[in-house]
């Protein structure tokens, strides 16, 4: 399995010859190394409906055909825009042909706002994400703050690798998140969801400084690790 990250919460999975990315905010990233234009997956996994998570999702999924597994109201949402979707909820657990994805709580917001019409509409729970495949789990915890039930999270799965958000502002800070990282217990721990704006600004090394030797990662756009 080679699991790859690409700016702000962007994460690509690939295994047993399927690609499935998480929450692809692409366009308007500049961040990311990816080009929508281009990118082939099989699954698209969103942990929740603000813009910068769900970002090229539906013209991802109409051009390479492929399903996008979201929380209820998100997939509801989407499908009506013509999407190919599976839909779930936290705690629900479900086998695809690409590997098994449940669904996790996160504690942060869910919506879609349409500045033109000064609108909010809501997209049910925001949601982290428990993915496993090949013997691996990979936990992405979405945008969220600080819970205790990442240690219920860990202590009943064996997490491979976890991508936790340390922007601060709208999620964990670093020191939240490393916390988190005590508590999950992954033997490797990736920054996510900082540096895309100004209001998330950190410092990805001094968050891995506070984590036990070799369990932090830092990996810039593109870079991947192999489990």
């Amino acid at each position: 399995m080679k699991v790859s990250y690409h700016g702000h919460s962007v994460v690509k999975i690939e295994t047993n010859g399927k690609t499935i990315i998480i929450d692809p905010f692409i366009t308007g990233n500049e961040l990311s190394d990816l080009k929508a234009e281009e990118l082939k997956v099989d699954a698209i996994l969103l942990t929740h409906g603000h813009g910068d998570h769900v970002g090229d999702t539906v013209e991802l999924a109409k051009r390479n055909d492929a399903v996008v597994v979201a929380p209820f109201e998100l997939a509801t949402l989407l499908s009506w825009q013509g999407v190919k979707t599976h839909a779930m909820h936290i705690g629900g657990s479900h086998q695809f042909d690409f590997g098994t994805v449940k669904f996790t709580q996160a504690f942060h917001g869910s919506s879609y706002i349409d500045e033109e019409t000064k609108t909010i509409t809501y997209t049910g729970m925001p949601a982290g994400i428990l993915f496993k495949a090949e013997g691996q789990t990979v936990y992405h915890a979405g945008d969220t703050g600080l819970f205790s039930d990442m240690q219920l999270i860990g202590s009943r799965n064996d997490i491979t690798v976890a991508f936790l958000p340390i922007g601060d502002n709208f999620t964990m800070g670093p020191a939240d998140a490393a916390l988190a990282a005590e508590w999950l217990k992954a033997k490797i721990v990736v920054p996510i969801h900082y540096n895309t704006f100004p209001p998330i600004k950190q410092d990805p090394e001094q968050f891995v400084s506070l984590l036990p030797h070799n369990v932090g990662r830092v990996l810039a756009p593109g870079e991947a690790v192999e489990l």
